[in-house]
Order: structure tokens, then sequence, then C-alpha cells
């Protein structure tokens, strides 16, 4: 998270778990789908729109990240995604 702070992804409260939810309300309007495809085409590494999780789709504008990864795979792409 100490990372991700440098971005201007919102972080949603989570209860702990290897994944986080961030919102990027303040980025884009653009649905979940659209904008983590743009994501993954444009800095090449994996996430999933949170409307993937939900039993009635919504549009929230949240991202699903994983962090069960080596240390400098997500200083890396904490470094990518400050550039949205």
């Amino acid at each position: 998270m100490q990372a991700m702070s440098a971005t201007r992804l919102k972080p949603l409260a989570s209860q702990g778990s290897y994944f986080q939810l961030y919102s990027y309300a303040t980025i884009s309007n653009e649905p979940e789908n659209d904008f983590a495809v743009k994501l993954v085409k444009r800095i090449w590494r994996s996430l999933y729109s949170g409307i993937c999780f939900c039993s009635v789709p919504q549009q929230n504008r949240v991202l699903r990240f994983c962090f069960a990864k080596k240390e400098e795979t997500l200083q890396a792409a904490a470094n990518l995604l400050k550039n949205i």
C-alpha cells in the first residue's frame, strides 16, 4: 500500500487478503472492464475490474489487484501506475 500511495488510485477498506480494491473514480468515468483492459494493454500487468466479483453487476469504478507477488514486481507495477 505504501508504493500505491503515490498513485491516484484510492484504496478501499479490506479485512485482509492477497487482494486489494482500488477506486479510480477520480481518474476516469470509463466502465470498469474498459478501464481495466486499457491499463493491462498500457502497463502489461494483470488486474481485474471489481465488477467481475459482483453477483449483480455495478459500475463502481473499482479495480482488484493481487499482492501475492515478489516485492520488486509490486514496486515495478506501482511505478507504472503513477503515470495514469
